[in-house]
């Protein structure tokens, strides 16, 4: 007698594990077949919002607005008034003070025929246009039938994102040699000394604006850096939407982690006694 209550309770337990098992198996179905479609249309949403914030043709965004900008440090030892339009600056009037026997007020300037080109802007705009490429791969009839391939297109969305915003967070740095060889210092009318360089880069929301100066006193090498910034209204907009896009892209991947784990998860099959393995 009790040998066969024993038997009822083993057998309980394991018709419990097997609802669990089956449960788990028909919330993973459902999320391949509903959810991951459902998130990525929502993100896909948010990308061509972001996408059409971009001052380049970029998704059926033929936007290339004009804006003009100032650009002063403080204390006033350089200037700049600039146009940029799209990832290019396509005017400036520039002045700084160089340290020469007395502080000299160097000018030059870029003119439309001869643009300043910002990299960055374009860089982020083709990391963002291969994510909303991703997505526009992924038939909306098409059924999800593993962890890993929803996995693997997430993981692209996740690199291709980062890769957008690292362009405009993080820019390259360069040596002074690589700063004076720049073909966009070729923009500048006239030309700067041998001694002198400058440039203009994006970091996070804000268009920068550097001055540098190399020189030899007494046999000493020295390095002069002067630098202004100016917020731009559309970066800080691109920035928060790519954000928000790589914020649904992680909460896909943890969820869809939690199901990677059953490797023998098919869809089709409510047969999950795999997972006790």
């Amino acid at each position: 007698m009790a040998m066969s209550a024993m038997a009822g309770v083993e057998g309980g337990a394991s018709d419990g594990e097997k609802e669990e098992a089956l449960n788990l198996q028909m919330e993973f179905e459902w999320v391949l077949h509903e959810e991951v479609h459902a998130i990525l249309h929502q993100l896909h949403t948010v990308l061509v919002e972001c996408a059409h914030r971009f001052p380049v043709p970029l998704y059926g965004n033929e936007n290339q607005k004009n804006e003009k900008f100032i650009l002063t440090s403080a204390p006033e030892n350089l200037k700049c008034m600039l146009s940029l339009t799209g990832d290019s600056i396509t005017h400036a009037d520039i002045s700084f003070k160089v340290l020469r026997q007395i502080h000299t007020i160097c000018r030059t300037s870029i003119v439309q025929e001869n643009p300043w080109k910002l990299q960055q802007i374009q860089d982020a705009a083709n990391h963002l246009q291969q994510a909303l490429g991703y997505i526009d791969n992924v038939d909306k009839q098409y059924i999800f039938r593993s962890a890993d391939e929803v996995l693997h297109i997430v993981s692209c969305l996740l690199g291709a994102l980062q890769r957008a915003r690292s362009a405009l967070v993080l820019p390259k740095k360069k040596t002074m040699d690589e700063l004076m060889k720049s073909r966009n210092m070729k923009s500048l009318s006239p030309n700067l000394p041998e001694d002198l360089a400058i440039s203009f880069y994006i970091q996070s929301h804000k268009l920068v604006f550097a001055a540098y100066q190399l020189s030899n006193v007494q046999g000493t090498m020295r390095f002069e850096f002067y630098q202004a910034d100016c917020p731009v209204p559309w970066l800080n907009e691109v920035l928060w939407l790519l954000t928000s896009a790589l914020q649904i892209c992680q909460q896909l991947k943890d969820k869809i982690c939690v199901f990677s784990q059953y490797k023998d998860f098919t869809v089709g099959s409510h047969s999950a006694s795999a997972i006790f393995y």
